[in-house]
């Protein structure tokens, strides 16, 4: 393979606080903090959050899937994220796989398989 994910970026008002509370949820840490841009370490792809002027004012154009962990299966991770200040946009289903859409407090979409 000529490319290998390494990280996701997502633009924000609040890099700290995203970065913080992404860390939680992913039972992650914050790798590099230069304020305007923080890096969260979480397996198998790091997140980044960078500091933007401008409110986000559509659907995500990409966003990230994550399977639920061993032994909590998606339900379990899902009420942990809303828990955690996620809420639930929808669930889905097709042959073979289900998965729930929700937003984490600022708004970005992601998917619990």
């Amino acid at each position: 393979m000529s490319l290998t994910a390494v990280m996701i970026t997502m633009d924000c008002a609040e890099p700290q606080e995203l970065a913080r509370w992404w860390a939680t949820a992913l039972e992650g840490e914050i790798a590099q903090n230069h304020g305007d841009f923080v890096i969260v370490r979480a397996q198998p792809v790091a997140l980044g959050f960078q500091r933007v002027a401008e409110e986000r004012r559509v659907k995500n154009r990409v966003h990230v899937d994550f399977a639920a962990a061993p032994g909590r299966g998606m339900a379990g991770e899902v009420k942990r994220l809303v828990g955690l200040g996620a809420s639930v946009v929808g669930e889905h289903r097709v042959p073979g796989l289900t998965w729930t859409v929700l937003r984490d407090p600022a708004g970005n979409e992601f998917c619990v398989h």
